[in-house]
C-alpha cells in the first residue's frame, strides 16, 4: 500500500517537458506530505490523445457510487486484480492517468516492533508518473462533479522489499504514451505495464517521524534521519 508521497520540486517547465504535456501548468505547489482526499497533479490524455495536466482527488470513487464517503479508502489498486475489480475495471479499460510525483514513504518495521518512516525515490531525484486509474462522479443532489483517482501497486523491488511488500508502479516515460493512450483498451496490453520498476535506479533511506502526520508539509521530511 502507498499511502503518502511527494512533489518537491513542481517546476512547471519539467514537469511539462517530463511528460511532454499541451501546455506548462501553473501554480504548482511543493508538496512534502500528500494524503489520502488531497488534491493531487495528474496527467491524462483528452479526446484528441492531446495530454493534459489536472488537479483530482486522491481515493477514487466510482461513477455508480451512491455518495462519495469513501473517499479515502480506494487510494490503491492492486496490478493483479485491477482489471476483475468493479470499482476499477471500466477506468482500467477508459480512463488511466499518471500522478505527478518525486518520491514516496513506507514504514519499515522494526525488530522491536517500532516503525521507521522511509523515503523512496529515484536516484536522479527527477519526477515520474505513478499509473493511475481515474472517474468522474455526479453528486445526485447537488450536480456537484468529483473527479477522483487511484494510484496502482504491485510487488516490491529490491530496494523496496526490504521495507515493504508491495510498491506502487512508477512507469517510465516510455510507457506514458501506451498507458495514456484511451484508445487501447486490451486489458492485457495494459496491464503488461504494471510491473516494478528497476531497483538499481532507485534508492530508501529514514526520515523524520514528521511524516506520520498527514498535516504536517515541510521540507525537513525527506532529509535523511541522523
Amino acid at each position: 500500500m502507498c499511502g503518502r508521497f511527494t512533489l518537491t520540486n513542481p517546476d512547471p517547465t519539467v514537469i511539462a517537458k517530463t511528460f511532454n504535456l499541451d501546455s506548462v501548468p501553473v501554480d504548482v505547489p511543493g508538496r512534502y506530505n500528500v494524503a489520502p482526499t488531497q488534491a493531487v497533479a495528474t496527467v491524462l490524455n483528452d479526446a484528441d490523445n492531446l495530454r493534459h495536466f489536472a488537479w483530482m482527488a486522491w481515493g477514487l470513487v466510482p461513477s455508480w457510487s451512491k455518495d462519495a464517503k469513501g473517499a479515502g479508502k480506494l487510494i490503491n489498486a492492486r496490478a493483479e486484480t485491477v482489471a476483475e475489480k468493479p470499482s476499477y475495471r471500466a477506468a482500467l479499460s477508459k480512463r488511466r492517468c499518471l500522478l505527478i510525483a518525486d518520491g514516496f514513504y513506507e514504514w519499515r518495521l522494526n525488530a522491536d516492533k517500532t516503525k521507521t518512516p522511509m523515503y523512496i525515490r529515484l536516484e536522479s531525484g527527477q519526477p515520474f508518473g505513478f499509473a493511475g486509474l481515474w472517474e468522474r462522479w455526479t453528486n445526485p443532489d447537488s450536480g456537484e462533479i468529483l473527479t477522483s483517482c487511484a494510484l496502482i501497486t504491485t510487488t516490491a523491488n529490491d530496494v523496496v522489499k526490504p521495507i515493504h511488500d508491495r510498491m506502487p508502479v512508477i512507469l517510465p516515460p516510455d510507457a506514458y504514451a501506451d498507458w495514456l493512450n484511451y484508445k487501447q483498451t486490451d486489458g492485457q496490453q495494459i496491464t503488461r505495464l504494471l510491473t516494478p520498476y528497476p531497483a538499481d535506479l532507485m534508492i530508501a533511506y529514514p526520515v523524520s517521524t514528521l511524516v506520520n502526520s498527514p498535516r504536517t508539509d515541510d521540507p525537513a521530511m525527506i532529509q535523511p534521519a541522523e
